[in-house]
């Protein structure tokens, strides 16, 4: 079963979908469930390249798992301006997320994960980064470095007439020199050692928008943290959407098979403390 919400940040109304787990015929009522946020990339939805965060939340809900999917202020259904923002505005919205999702008398709030693709992923970082009430992160394609990314996708001439003019078009939105600067501003490579939960990490070998070294450069700073896991998986001929039928499987093979894994692993240590 699909709820639309609506989320408020700030002035910014959020808007989103939350999505039920399937639950066995007969099964007992009001159980708490380990929820899914995801957090879409540059200039995305709430849906996703393809589908792809529909398609990934119904092989989760069919899993037991709560999923919330949400549009950033300025993409898909949401009020507000994306590229007039920057990734502080990203961050304090994902954190306003999280807000309504940990009020939810049915969210089991020692599984909540984020779910994070391209920029997505470095949002999701930081956020963790801030935010103890993240136990799991999941990235799929992670932007590593935020403008240095960004750059290349929206090319050096916008980057430059940021500077020169204080503003550029790039698919009909229009980014400032706040949001270039926050860009430069954020790094998740190094924040990201002010989380210590589990992470998994999954990049295809034929991504030509953000490197397939990133998972790699990842997974290095991530083991150099005193608490968490990271594990990391390669997609041979996936691309930046996991696009064909045979790298989207495996992807979400992979991303199920991990979070029901940590998932047992809390549970058992819980069992295991007691």
């Amino acid at each position: 079963m699909n709820h639309s919400i609506t989320i408020r940040s700030g002035e910014v109304e959020l808007s989103g979908v939350l999505q039920y787990p399937v639950v066995p015929e007969g099964a007992k009522c009001g159980n708490k469930y380990p929820l899914v946020i995801v957090c879409h990339g540059f200039i995305g939805n709430r849906m996703g390249t393809d589908r792809l965060f529909v398609e990934a939340a119904e092989r989760l809900t069919r899993s037991g798992y709560l999923v919330l999917r949400f549009d950033y202020a300025g993409c898909g259904e949401s009020g507000g301006d994306y590229g007039g923002g920057g990734l502080d505005a990203l961050i304090e919205q994902t954190r306003t997320v999280i807000d309504y999702a940990s009020s939810l008398d049915l969210v089991d709030s020692e599984r909540l994960i984020l779910l994070g693709h391209s920029l997505g992923g470095a949002v999701a970082v930081l956020t963790a980064a801030r935010d103890s009430r993240v136990k799991s992160l999941v990235l799929w394609a992670p932007v590593a470095h935020p403008f240095m990314d960004i750059r290349n996708i929206i090319g050096t001439k916008a980057i430059e007439e940021i500077e020169n003019v204080g503003k550029t078009d790039y698919m009909h939105y229009q980014f400032t020199k706040r949001f270039a600067d926050s860009l430069a501003q954020y790094q998740p490579l190094t924040e990201l050692r002010g989380f210590g939960g589990d992470v998994l990490i999954v990049h295809g070998t034929a991504d030509t928008v953000v490197p397939v070294d990133y998972c790699f450069l990842y997974q290095k700073m991530f083991w150099l943290r005193k608490e968490g896991n990271c594990d990391k998986e390669v997609i041979l001929q996936g691309d930046h959407t996991f696009s064909s039928k045979t790298s989207r499987d495996e992807l979400f093979d992979i991303s199920l098979r991990w979070i029901d894994a940590v998932g047992k692993r809390r549970s058992d240590w819980s069992l295991w403390t007691i």
